[in-house]
């Protein structure tokens, strides 16, 4: 038992800002697939591996499961339109400039990405509503050097640097 609802945690977590991902991954016909996620976070340094929860309901779940690979775009702040279309937020994808690349894993990564990881699943573990997919990080594909698309109290921000 709490002594707060669903609404109160989900505010009191938005308070933590962070950085906007996609993950990326291919399904059995090659097409790609993606999810904003900003539960991402980096676990080890060696063996270096990352971190994403993914929903029980979401599509990429099973494709992550089946495929054993996926990949981790950081976004820029010039590319907030992608992260609208993978959060389902905007629906007509013509509107968006994303282009994808794939790695020598055959690995999608978007292009323009502060950083692209390249993951195999390591670990997979079930935790209240969402798996945490454990990847260990294969390969790394840096972009131009630009600022990170921030995410704060449910709203888009800039990374404001003194």
């Amino acid at each position: 038992m709490t002594n707060f609802d669903f609404k109160q945690f989900r505010n009191a977590m938005g308070t933590f800002a962070t950085g906007v991902t996609v993950v990326t991954v291919k399904d059995s016909n090659s097409e790609v697939h993606g999810m904003t996620a900003n539960s991402f976070s980096s676990v080890s340094l060696e063996p270096p591996i990352v971190s994403i929860c993914v929903d029980q309901r979401a599509h990429t779940l099973n494709m992550i499961q089946k495929n054993g690979r996926f990949g981790i775009n950081i976004l820029s702040e010039a590319q907030e339109d992608i992260s609208r279309l993978f959060a389902g937020q905007k629906t007509n994808s013509t509107d968006v400039d994303c282009t994808f690349h794939y790695s020598t894993r055959d690995i999608p990564l978007i292009e323009g990405a502060l950083v692209a990881l390249e993951c195999e699943v390591y670990k997979e573990e079930v935790v209240g509503d969402h798996t945490v997919f454990f990847g260990l990080v294969k390969g790394i594909t840096f972009g131009d050097e630009e600022k990170p698309l921030c995410f704060y109290k449910g709203q888009y921000t800039e990374l404001n640097t003194r």
